[in-house]
């Protein structure tokens, strides 16, 4: 081991994965894809390739028990995990659940975490097949592996925006961060005072997005239906600054996203202004909205114009072109990553 101290924070979640993984080859010729997108991709057949996904969510980092139900949060679980299959044009068809806990949680408690987990799995018709159960010095943490299925020929990467391709974006933007900071205003009222009952009211939508969010399985069904296949796609829970960044790594290009086109709820408008939060701040950089960003063809605009549930918010240029965000008065902005980093 090096004596050499490098911080973690330095390297940032996905920069760290890449430093250590740097070494790792596929050995296996049913290994397709490995490392660096959603999910890995296996191959089954002449058409068809497995998709493998894997997250954990551990008390204190990712949630907090103080204002997340354990049902809700054994739903937001499976859902999120859901989400990175739907992000490789995919269905998910099987779980994994794996949980380290301390004794501090009863029987009834893991007992109602499993009733969302459960919940999650009928939703999305999906099956859990197995999984661990280990002790823990502290809180809670879980474990969710998912497996899918997708046609060889439609399994969409990050790494195929071409120039002059749009960017395309899901349901609206912001709402689960919002919502956040309902949850720890109150958090810090009841901290205060727990007599204070929590002022919720007119908050549904946002807390909603924070506590139980949805993977976007009908928008690849839509896609399907549309006779459209992205070119690339990931799903949005770091932030979309971050996720656009991460397409254009790996695609090797450039990008344009304009002010004025991102999806942003009127709740979510107004209650970041309550916060004096900038709304479309909370859009770029919010995270947790597990809504799908991806890239199409021009020639697929036509297709998609009319679908409620689908925004284009700008557009792919040349890697030498950089990537910027266009603000209302038309001004270039340099794209910068400021969404979660679970390194911080």
């Amino acid at each position: 081991m090096s004596e050499q101290r490098t911080e973690l924070e330095k390297l940032g979640e996905f920069g760290l994965i890449e430093h250590l993984t740097q070494n790792f080859k596929n050995e296996n010729k049913h290994t397709v894809y490995g490392i660096g997108d959603d999910a890995a991709v296996l191959s089954l057949s002449d058409k068809e390739v497995q998709l493998v996904s894997t997250d954990m969510l551990i008390e204190g980092v990712h949630f907090n028990l103080m204002y997340m139900p354990l049902k809700h949060l054994g739903y937001k679980a499976v859902a999120t995990n859901i989400s990175d299959i739907c992000a490789m044009n995919g269905v998910a068809e099987q779980i994994t659940v794996s949980i380290a806990v301390s004794n501090r949680f009863p029987v009834e408690a893991l007992e109602e975490l499993y009733d969302g987990i459960h919940t999650a799995c009928k939703f999305y018709k999906v099956d859990l097949i197995g999984g661990d159960t280990s002790s823990s010095l502290s809180g809670l943490t879980i474990s969710i592996t998912v497996i899918g299925r997708a046609n060889k020929d439609e399994v969409t990467y990050r790494s195929g925006a071409k120039e002059h391709d749009l960017l395309v974006v899901s349901g609206d933007l912001g709402a689960a961060y919002v919502g956040l900071q309902v949850l720890e205003r109150e958090k810090e009222v009841y901290n205060a005072n727990p007599n204070i009952q929590p002022d919720l009211d007119g908050h549904d939508y946002i807390i909603e997005r924070q506590l139980k969010p949805e993977a976007r399985v009908d928008v690849v069904r839509f896609l399907k239906e549309l006779d459209v296949t992205p070119s690339s796609m990931i799903d949005i829970s770091d932030g979309l600054a971050s996720e656009v960044l991460h397409i254009c790594k790996s695609s090797k290009v450039g990008c344009h996203i304009y002010d004025e086109k991102l999806p942003i709820d009127g709740q979510t408008s107004m209650t970041a202004i309550d916060f004096s939060l900038d709304p479309n701040t909370c859009a770029m950089n919010g995270g947790e909205d597990y809504e799908l960003l991806f890239t199409i063809s021009q020639s697929d605009y036509d297709k998609i114009k009319g679908n409620p549930h689908m925004t284009v918010i700008g557009h792919i240029t040349n890697e030498k072109d950089g990537q910027y965000y266009i603000d209302k008065n038309g001004a270039a902005i340099e794209l910068l990553a400021q969404g979660w980093d679970t390194m911080k």
